[in-house]
């Protein structure tokens, strides 16, 4: 049972605790998209309103990880029922590997219009307030506009990320493409600095149009023009009418039960199922504490799923993926026997990105999970002019390689990297959780849960306690924190171990559940960030 009396918190370098309430919660990255979402929850809105509404904000806040030119899921536990939507859009309808490749491009660049697909997120935002929302869409996206047009103080985490992001543009773009970029996030000639006031004026205008028009002028009105023209003139390849033929696309979750619960993730094309399918893997053993025994088990069933996943997961409409086979239990039991006692080899290598999750509840037991992200951070490099928008650069993870599962065509989606996670048991929601930052994703689900229900942590907790991070073959990172004698025992079972200092690689995590017996909300923010929960 995991809403135990136990909420000691594991040592880590921080004072959060687990945080209680039962009119409502919003848990985010940045404080003042919690707050924004809290106010709307204030105001009479449900949980689908407030994420929206934190969603917008973080556009602003958050810019480093994520932008109104990225993508977006989302689980929503609305009167009982879950759904999923799916807001990733796919490559332009012109783009071809033959294309490329008679450019003479053999794989698909960070930068520029290349890696460029059609943004999802205006439309994730918009089908959400429509089929879920209580008010009116203007209202909630009210103090994003307002956030973007009258400004706000740049946080330690913020400046450090945008200074990272600012070096790299630097001196991985050129050319008059990227000059928009660098006008609207780099004003000064520079990143701007702790406690410093940034804002955007462009950025408001267009929330004010995507609020006015209900997203319409993003796929089919004068953001559209503005988006065509700026790919014609640099000769990119999104077209209007990749925008306007652009729909998100509601799905049913997947889920595995794993020791009494239900977990969700999204289908492909979000990498979802390797969580899924790593979990499935490891209720063949027993756990009862973390130690090197217990990481390492997680590290080859994540290498295990990874194998999978790598190999198959991309645009379902254009491949056949086998999700029934391998999320099935007798799967999980073969591939649990191939987990030997030293560390194994494989030849695959995930990758980096940059995102950001939310999470809400509501008085009436309505949750949303919620992902939206820009990839690599602030995403293309590209700024449409005149509206503030990054777009994003999600292209990059396909492959040219005709033959693979992943390989790019024209209006096909990639394979994704953000997933929001949910978790419910029987007839009962428990709750949103997440932990976002490229491939670390599936493995930091699988952490945070086995924490959560294996070693019986509280939400905080399960956040706070050391992550490791598979880098490739048998190569792991793990956090400062991790304890030494883990350390020297998972090295001598064959695992090469970095201990990493990096702000960023080990993910940022929220959770927020609640109990069935008592309707109490109770929620753990990332103390690796500057992560806070909003509640009432």
């Amino acid at each position: 049972m995991i809403f135990s009396n136990n909420y000691s918190s594991y040592p880590f370098p921080s004072r959060r605790v687990t945080v209680f309430s039962k009119n409502g919660m919003v848990a985010a990255a940045q404080p003042l998209g919690a707050q924004a979402g809290l106010e709307i929850l204030k105001k009479g809105g449900n949980a689908v309103d407030a994420a929206i509404a934190t969603a917008a904000c973080l556009t602003v806040v958050e810019a480093t990880s994520n932008g109104i030119g990225g993508d977006a899921f989302a689980i929503v536990w609305m009167n009982g029922k879950i759904h999923g939507l799916n807001a990733s859009g796919p490559a332009p309808k012109a783009l071809t590997i033959d294309k490329l490749k008679s450019m003479g491009i053999n794989e698909i660049p960070s930068y520029g219009f290349i890696p460029v697909t059609v943004p999802g997120v205006p439309s994730a935002w918009i089908a959400l307030s429509k089929r879920f929302g209580k008010l009116p869409f203007k209202e909630v996206l009210a103090p994003a506009i307002k956030f973007a047009r009258e400004g706000y103080p740049i946080n330690p985490t913020l400046a450090y990320f945008w200074n990272n992001a600012y070096k790299v543009y630097q001196s991985k773009t050129s050319g008059e493409e990227f000059e928009e970029w660098f006008k609207t996030f780099a004003p000064n000639g520079r990143a701007p600095k702790v406690g410093e006031v940034w804002s955007s004026e462009n950025h408001a205008k267009t929330l004010e149009m995507l609020a006015d028009t209900e997203c319409n002028s993003f796929y089919k009105g004068d953001i559209a023009d503005k988006i065509d023209a700026f790919s014609r003139k640099y000769g990119g390849f999104i077209r209007k009418s990749d925008l306007e033929n652009y729909e998100p696309e509601w799905v049913m979750p997947l889920k595995v039960n794993y020791r009494g619960y239900d977990v969700w993730e999204l289908p492909p094309n979000g990498q979802g199922m390797i969580a899924l399918e790593a979990l499935n893997i490891l209720k063949n053993f027993n756990f009862r504490e973390t130690n090197s025994s217990s990481i390492h088990l997680q590290i080859e069933a994540m290498k295990l799923a990874f194998a999978d996943g790598l190999k198959h997961i991309t645009d379902p409409r254009f491949e056949d993926i086998p999700v029934n086979k391998l999320l099935s239990d007798d799967y999980g039991k073969v591939q649990s026997q191939k987990i030997k006692e030293t560390a194994q080899d494989y030849s695959i290598k995930p990758q980096t990105g940059g995102t950001v999750y939310l999470a809400t509840a509501d008085k009436d037991g309505n949750m949303v999970s919620y992902i939206q992200s820009n990839y690599m951070g602030f995403g293309s490099g590209l700024v449409v002019p005149g509206t503030g928008i990054a777009l994003q650069n999600r292209g990059h993870t396909f492959s040219l390689n005709p033959k693979d599962a992943n390989a790019l065509a024209p209006g096909k989606r990639t394979y994704h990297t953000i997933i929001p996670g949910f978790l419910s048991q029987g007839k009962n929601p428990i709750g949103p959780f997440g932990v976002m930052g490229g491939f670390m994703q599936p493995q930091g689900h699988l952490q945070v849960l086995m924490n959560t229900i294996d070693f019986k942590l509280n939400p905080q907790a399960a956040i706070d306690a050391p992550r490791w991070y598979w880098v490739k073959n048998k190569k792991i990172k793990v956090e400062q924190h991790m304890p030494n004698y883990i350390v020297h025992e998972l090295e001598a079972m064959g695992h090469e171990i970095e201990i990493d200092h990096s702000l960023g690689l080990f993910g940022r995590g929220q959770i927020i559940w609640r109990n069935p017996e008592t309707k109490v909300l109770c929620g753990g923010s990332e103390p690796r960030t500057d992560g806070m929960i909003a509640l009432y």
